[in-house]
C-alpha cells in the first residue's frame, strides 16, 4: 500500500479534530472543553489544534460551519426538488431542525459559538461579520425565489435575511424543548408569512 502524502495526512488530523472538537464542545461547551482534551480524544498533540484552527474558537467555527455547508447542501437539492412552495418551505424547516446525521448538532454549537461571543469583544465582531456574510448569501437565495413570483416578503429587502435567520433559530430552539408544539406546521405558517407566500400550496411549479 503506497504511503500517505503530507496532504492526505493533513487532512486526516483535521477530521479527526473535528470529530473529537464536536463531541467535546456539544458535551461540556465551548468554555469546559479543554484543548488538550480534545487533542487527547483525536490522538494528536494541542499543537496540532492550534497549527490547523489557530484557537479553540477557530476550531469550533469549523465544526459549525462543515456542518452548517452539508445541511445547506442537502436543503437546497430537497428544495430544488420539491414542486410546491409548500413543499420547499417544509425542506427548509426539516433540514434546519432534523438536519443530517452528522450535522444534528450543529445549532446547538452555534449557540456555543454565540454564548461565547458575547463574552468576548473580539469573537463578537468576527461571528457578526459571519452572520453578515450569512445574510449575504441569504438575499441572493431569497433574490432568486421571489423572481419566481412564488414568495413577495412583506418587509425590507435588507430585513428579510436577518428576520428568516432569526426565525429559524428561535423555531428551532423551541422546537428542541417542545416539539409537539412547535412542529411543521407552525414552522410552515411562520415561513410562510415572513417570506410572503403568493403561490397556492398545491400548485406545481413549473
Amino acid at each position: 500500500m503506497p504511503a500517505r502524502t503530507q496532504a492526505q495526512r493533513r487532512a486526516d488530523t483535521r477530521e479527526r479534530l473535528l470529530r473529537a472538537a464536536a463531541a467535546r464542545f456539544a458535551a461540556e461547551g465551548i468554555e469546559r472543553a479543554a484543548v488538550d482534551a480534545i487533542a487527547d480524544d483525536a490522538d494528536r498533540t494541542s499543537g496540532a489544534v492550534y497549527a490547523h484552527f489557530g484557537s479553540k474558537e477557530g476550531l469550533l467555527t469549523a465544526v459549525v460551519d462543515s456542518w452548517k455547508h452539508e445541511v445547506v447542501v442537502a436543503a437546497t437539492a430537497e428544495m430544488s426538488a420539491a414542486t410546491t412552495t409548500e413543499e420547499r418551505l417544509a425542506a427548509l424547516w426539516r433540514n434546519f431542525a432534523d438536519p443530517p446525521a452528522d450535522g444534528s448538532a450543529w445549532v446547538q454549537l452555534e449557540h456555543e459559538l454565540w454564548l461565547h461571543a458575547t463574552r468576548n469583544d473580539a469573537a463578537r465582531e468576527r461571528l457578526a461579520q459571519r452572520y453578515r456574510d450569512v445574510w449575504a448569501t441569504v438575499r441572493d437565495e431569497l433574490t432568486a425565489w421571489k423572481h419566481t413570483g412564488e414568495v413577495d416578503p412583506p418587509v425590507p429587502d435588507r430585513a428579510v435575511a436577518p428576520l428568516l435567520v432569526g426565525l429559524l433559530i428561535g423555531l428551532e430552539m423551541q422546537h428542541r424543548l417542545d416539539p409537539d408544539a412547535v412542529d411543521e406546521e407552525v414552522a410552515r405558517a411562520g415561513l410562510g408569512a415572513l417570506l410572503g407566500v403568493t403561490a397556492p400550496a398545491e400548485e406545481t411549479h413549473a
